[in-house]
This record gives structure tokens, sequence and C-alpha cells, in this order.
């Protein structure tokens, strides 16, 4: 009979020789809740039948069958046993598709017959396929044991070889006989042994993944987790548990496995891909054990985990702030010992000149004042200083012995002077061609009240903000402005600190200088 409301999945192929015998196993599906349903063996042959309830014992055996738990067993196969099966239970089910293979079959050769590899001077044994074999626990079942033949020879073979030599190449055949009801009934396996050179010998071990790996996941997401191993046996297997149990094949399920092989002459590269199609919270509290079965019983295994990307690395922003901070205090050390020098290039590079006109008609006063030694400029330095200032640097410059016009009082010129201009510079001179102390505590007053930026040219020998013997005015004036050190015939030369220091201090001239060609007067300039 047909079960009502069953859709067959693919069958899973199952081949058996003509005559032999076959056993069917259903398998037990994660995350099916089977409860107290009773499982159900259904035959699609020549006729349609329940093989669990409707076939009594003594039917069984008459048919050449034998039902137990989740086992179906056929005895002998013939092609009236061909077609499919199925196992029911509660609303889960499996589909088998037997084809009973003869020798005239195309498919005979190719589905009956497994390959391995043994190696010169090495030890080895002989494994009989355990494919499609009855359980240990079904009662009336009885294994009689595995015998080999090899091709061309009449007598038994002993599986295990000593030491492998050229001329055990060849093909053999297995036979598992089992004792049921007083018969015997076999299943045979053609395995085909090539033997190759000592060198192709190895041990099979898996490369990848590291043993306890943590691997770190978004839930929700798809994970692929390979299990690299290299094997020297067409028997040896990898495969993947889920705790104790293992993990299926079937891609309809959330978490399955595919495996592929590359043989490269003797040396077998294969990769077992745990697949989670969506990350779930189960699977983080899950071991996952990749396992290496092989024949030569060094089995190995690699148990991994899964763990919740953390939407932030701790790590990675500690980090991130202290290369922030270390590329603070270099940038700030740097700029504090460049700073002069960034600030010149700056205005030298990008050409920052005033774009607009702040009423002022020059861009520095100088005003010369007695040092109390004889390390003041002399005329010829003060003229050398003037000079660059305008015709190197492009400074507009407002001279007291220059610009005070005759007949107008000192005191109301120089403050005419100090109005015009954006910066005072005092010049330490020997002789002293400047004003008196009086005038200078009415310059001091006047660059107090107009807030005028002061530039204090002092001699290398003498601290005037400092100094008991200076004018009580000179020293309000060195200690209100930035003071630059003259130090003689080393600062005349435009490329020293003094000149670095005197420029950075000064505003941006207000025009970029020129290269002149004819003599000019140095209010033209302005």
């Amino acid at each position: 009979m047909l079960l009502t409301g069953v859709c067959p999945r693919r069958p899973r192929e199952i081949y058996v020789k003509e005559g032999e015998m076959v056993a069917l196993y259903c398998p037990r599906y994660r995350g099916y809740d089977h409860g107290d349903a009773k499982l159900i063996w259904t035959s699609y042959t020549t006729q349609d039948m329940d093989l669990t309830n409707s076939v009594s014992s003594a039917e069984q055996r008459q048919l050449g069958i034998l039902v137990h738990e989740r086992s179906l067993v056929i005895l002998s196969a013939s092609v009236n046993y061909r077609g499919n099966y199925s196992c029911t239970q509660g609303n889960a089910s499996t589909w088998f598709r037997l084809t009973v293979l003869t020798p005239q079959s195309r498919e005979y050769e190719k589905m009956t017959q497994y390959s391995t590899t043994g190696y010169t001077e090495e030890a080895f044994t002989l494994h009989c396929p355990d494919v499609n074999i009855p359980a240990e626990n079904i009662p009336n079942i009885t294994s009689n044991g595995i015998i080999w033949h090899k091709e061309g020879e009449s007598l038994p073979k002993d599986s295990y070889f000593s030491s492998v030599e050229e001329n055990d190449d060849g093909v053999y055949t297995c036979t598992r006989s089992y004792l049921c009801y007083g018969q015997i009934y076999n299943m045979t396996f053609t395995v085909v042994l090539h033997v190759q050179s000592k060198g192709k010998s190895g041990q099979s071990v898996i490369l990848s993944p590291q043993k306890s790996g943590v691997f770190h996941v978004d839930l929700g997401s798809t994970k692929v987790i390979d299990c690299k191993a290299v094997i020297y046996s067409d028997f040896d297997e990898v495969f993947w548990l889920s705790g104790k149990s293992f993990v299926e094949t079937d891609n309809s399920l959330p978490v399955f496995y595919n495996y592929t092989r590359e043989n490269n002459d003797g040396e077998i590269k294969m990769t077992a891909s745990l697949v989670f199609k969506k990350v779930s919270e189960e699977d983080l509290s899950k071991n996952y054990t990749c396992k290496l079965d092989s024949v030569s019983g060094h089995s190995s295994f690699v148990t991994i985990n899964l763990a919740q990307k953390s939407s932030f690395s701790s790590l990675s922003l500690t980090l991130g702030i202290s290369c922030v901070v270390v590329v603070i205090v270099v940038a700030v050390v740097l700029y504090m010992k460049l700073k002069m020098d960034i600030t010149l290039f700056l205005r030298g590079t990008l050409c920052c000149y005033p774009s607009t006109s702040d009423g002022k008609s020059y861009d520095a006063f100088l005003i010369c004042y007695k040092s109390n030694t004889d390390a003041g400029l002399h005329e010829d330095d003060r003229k050398e200083l003037e000079n660059v200032l305008e015709e190197r640097f492009g400074y507009c410059l407002c001279l007291y012995d220059r610009d005070i016009l005759p007949g107008k009082a000192v005191a109301e010129a120089v403050l005419d002077c100090i109005e015009q201009s954006r910066t005072v510079v005092l010049v330490p001179t020997s002789p002293d061609p400047g004003p008196g102390s009086g005038l200078l505590s009415a310059i001091h007053e006047a660059l107090v009240e107009r807030q005028t930026r002061l530039v204090f040219i002092q001699t290398e020998t003498t601290d005037v903000s400092r100094s008991g013997s200076s004018p009580e005015a000179l020293q309000l004036l060195g200690e209100a402005g930035d003071c630059v050190t003259w130090k003689g015939i080393s600062s005349m030369q435009p490329s020293s600190s003094f000149w670095k220091q005197l420029r950075y201090y000064l505003p941006s001239p207000q025009h970029a200088p020129e290269i002149r060609l004819l003599p000019q007067t140095i209010q033209d300039n302005c």
C-alpha cells in the first residue's frame, strides 16, 4: 500500500550484486521529534507492500527479507527486489532506490570495485568495504568472517602484508559471509591494490583547523569551516561531529557537511566543509569535531567552537586611541621645535600676504636705543639690517632718521610713525642716534594704548629686562616685547637664527618682495 502524505525526496542509491545480501538502514534525523511513532518500511517494487505491519516473521522469511528496528535486510537480491523503498517515522521519511547488478550491467564494475594503495617494504592490511552490511544487533544473522582471494589464485589470501612487494599489486576479492536461518549468504567486494614505492607512503593527518580553534561569526550569517587533511587510503574518512552526533551530508539541513577528494599519485587531499546556513545561538553552545578515521589505526580529531563577533574589538579600540595620542604628541613636539621654520616656509611658499589693508602705511617702525655695552649695532650694521629687511624680505619700514620730517616735533613724529606701523622694532646701537629715555616712556605708553606689537632686539652680553643699569622705560619695553638676540658677526647672515626669529615675530610683509631694476624711494615701494 502507498502511505498518504509522503512526498518522496531524492532517493539514496543502493547497489547490490545479484544473489548477494544487502542491508538498508533508516537514519535518525536531527530536529525531528519522533515521539512514540512506529517506524514503517514500505516496498514499491513489483507491488507496494508495508513490510512492517502487513508481513509476519514467517512471511518475511518466505520473501527472503528480515526487518528489525531501523534495518531492512534482503538476504539474496534478485531483479524482483529492484525498485524503491522507504522508511517512515512520524513526519520523517527516507527513500532508497535499489539497483540489482548483473555481470552484464554497465555499472557492475564501477559500483562494486574499490581501490587502495600500499607501499613497498611497509606493512599493510587490506580492508573489506563495509558498505550496506547488516547491523551487528540483528537477531538470526551471524557474521562468519571475511575471506580474501587474489585474482588468478585459488587459495585464500591473508589480508595482512608484513612487507608489501611489487608482485602484491593486483585485484582482490573479499567475501563477507553471514549465517541466517541455517543458510549462508554472501556479500562480495572487489579491492584493487596499487603498490607504490616507499616514498609515497605517509601518515594520514589533519592539516587544519588548529586544535581548540575559535571561529568568530555573526548570528544569522552563513559560515563554512573547512577541515583539510592528507590521507593515503581510499578507506580513510574525514567527517564532522556535533557533540557526539554525526553531522549529516544532507544539504537541506541547517547544519551539514560536504567533502571533496583530490588524488595526487597516492596522496589524497580531502576537505570536509562544515556548513552553517544561518548561525544560531544554539550553534554557539556546541562543540564541533572534525575526525579522521584511518585504516592504519592513526585516527585523529580537532575540536572547534563558534563565538559571536563583538561589535568592536576593544583591542582595536585601544590600539587606535594609542596611535592617535602618539601621533598628536609627536606632531606637537615637532611643531614646537620647528614652528618657526614651518611658519616662515608657509609664508614663502603660500605667499601669505594680507589680502585686505589694515590702514597701516608701514610694516615696521625701527627705533634705535643706546646699548649699555659696545655690543650694539654700529651704523654699518644698522644700515645692513634696514637694507636686508627692505630689499631682501620686502618689508616697508619707517626709519627714524629718514622718515621723520624736518621741523616737526620729535615726540609727535615718533608717535605718528607708531600709529602708521604694524610693528615697532627697537634696535640697540653704539653710539646712540635714537631718542632719549623720556621719549622711550612715551613710546611705551603709546604701544600699550594702541596694542601695537613690539620686537625688542637685545645684545648677547646684556639682558635689558634684567639689567639694573638700563633706564626704567627701556626695561619696561624689554619686558613687553618679543626679544631677539643680536650676536654680532654671526647674526649678519640672512640664514642665521637671528633673522629667523626676527622674521617670525614680524608680521608678513604687506607686499611680496620685488626685483628692483631702477633706484626708487622707500615711500614709492610702500
